[in-house]
């Protein structure tokens, strides 16, 4: 007799812990695909806001361009202005990139992963 409750016990046991891990496999699989999910759609976010800000300083370097070439007296001279400027500016980023690009997104990121 208390052999059969044993092997009940048993068998109710490990019945309660397969139910255990799958459950667990369930929470880890959904909690998975909402850290996916976010950090998809922050990662598209941020680069339809990008694509937006691009359209708006390709713009305004062309219109830039054509005001400095017009103040210069050729348009060639105003590109070149132009483009001394970005190259400038591409220099100066390249020396202050880890401090300007990779903080802010390890941050969000990190927000993102373990605020959870």
């Amino acid at each position: 007799m208390a052999f059969e409750e044993l092997k009940e016990n048993t068998e109710n046991i490990q019945e309660q812990l397969e139910s255990y891990i799958e459950s667990n496999l369930s929470y880890y699989k959904l909690r998975s695909f909402k850290l996916a999910m976010k950090s998809t759609t922050a990662i598209f976010k941020f680069g339809l806001i990008l694509l937006c800000f691009c359209m708006v300083l390709l713009f305004c370097s062309i219109a830039l361009a054509f005001a400095l070439g017009n103040y210069c007296g050729s348009y060639a001279y105003g590109f070149a202005i132009v483009g001394g400027i970005y190259l400038v500016l591409t220099v100066l980023l390249f020396f202050v990139k880890d401090k300007i690009v990779e903080g802010p997104i390890l941050e969000k990121f990190s927000e993102i992963f373990f605020n959870d």
